[in-house]
């Protein structure tokens, strides 16, 4: 199978764990603003909030693979670059599984009390390891052979021609754009709960500006489609290609920025101190940063040098 099918592939497979993850992630979110969050005791406001955060990480490993692509691959498929898709969609499913396990004892702790709830969050949690490790671990030797030959194609470059570089940068978009979208629909529906009226006004417009970043994400990235069809009337061209990866990379910046002031509102809501949700929205942004911009870009840097390296022509 050719790189650039098993690449596919895999994004598409990330793709499945963004759409999960964006309907816990918008849960999240709203629960805080929810008239029965402060009756819940300290200990669950502070799991929600810890589950919240490994969301956020989750999310911002599962989108990683965009920004790098199109920064360090400029659309080509590689080995390597197969290979850390993987790696990645592996290393997100760790964060995603503990902030289930939470998320759910949480929820079952209303329903059935402490330990009904201690015991659906405990199982909840090992299930998902289990489904996402151990059952893989388990059939492991199985596929000793499959595992080498992508090992071999590790330096292996594919230039996969202008339409499928397309269609992988849309794909890589319909990736990203469903986490903005949740967020996006949580911006907008909790002005109108109770709870956000509470709010400092201070708090109040932080998330009118969080709002206004994130709806600049999400029409940054529908863009490259209303382009493509008004300019080249849905044909390739290398053009929309560079087009299209502009406006798919630059949607993380807004992202970014929105998600991290939210994260700020939210735990405003959950932590009595305001240093707590200021260390918790700047360390959210840093996360966010370094996988969508810092990585791509010093990958990018030292790329660069090891392709004269290799194309010098010897004296």
């Amino acid at each position: 199978m050719e790189i650039s099918q098993k690449l596919k592939i895999a994004l598409d497979e990330t793709r499945m764990e963004v759409l999960g993850v964006q309907i816990l992630i918008g849960f999240q979110f709203r629960s805080v603003f929810q008239n029965s969050f402060d009756t819940l005791p300290v200990w669950s406001r502070y799991l929600d909030g810890i589950a919240t955060l490994l969301m956020v990480c989750t999310l911002g490993l599962l989108l990683l693979p965009g920004p790098y692509h199109r920064i360090v691959e400029e659309g080509n498929s590689s080995g390597r670059f197969h290979a850390l898709v993987g790696g990645i969609a592996s290393w997100a499913l760790a964060p995603f599984a503990l902030s289930i396990g939470l998320a759910v004892g949480i929820t079952c702790e209303r329903v059935w009390g402490l330990f009904g709830g201690l015991y659906a969050g405990a199982t909840a949690g090992m299930m998902a390891g289990f489904l996402w490790y151990g059952l893989g671990g388990l059939k492991r030797s199985e596929g000793n052979r499959e595992r080498a030959m992508s090992k071999n194609d590790l330096e292996k470059v594919e230039d996969p021609g202008l339409h499928q570089k397309i269609d992988a940068m849309l794909t890589e978009a319909r990736i990203i754009l469903p986490g903005a979208q949740a967020l996006l629909g949580f911006q907008l529906a909790i002005v109108l709960t109770e709870a956000f009226e509470k709010l400092e006004p201070a708090v109040k417009s932080l998330h009118g500006v969080a709002l206004l970043l994130v709806c600049l994400s999400v029409l940054l990235l529908m863009s490259p489609a209303a382009y493509h069809r008004i300019v080249y009337a849905g044909q390739d061209s290398a053009q929309f290609h560079k087009v299209g990866s502009w406006l798919v990379t630059l949607s993380t910046v807004p992202l970014a920025l929105g998600l991290a002031a939210d994260v700020f509102v939210v735990a405003t809501k959950i932590w009595p101190s305001t240093s707590v949700p200021v260390m918790t929205a700047v360390l959210s942004l840093i996360f966010l940063v370094i996988c969508w911009h810092f990585v791509p870009l010093v990958a990018r840097a030292m790329k660069k040098p090891a392709l004269r390296t290799n194309n010098s022509v010897p004296a």
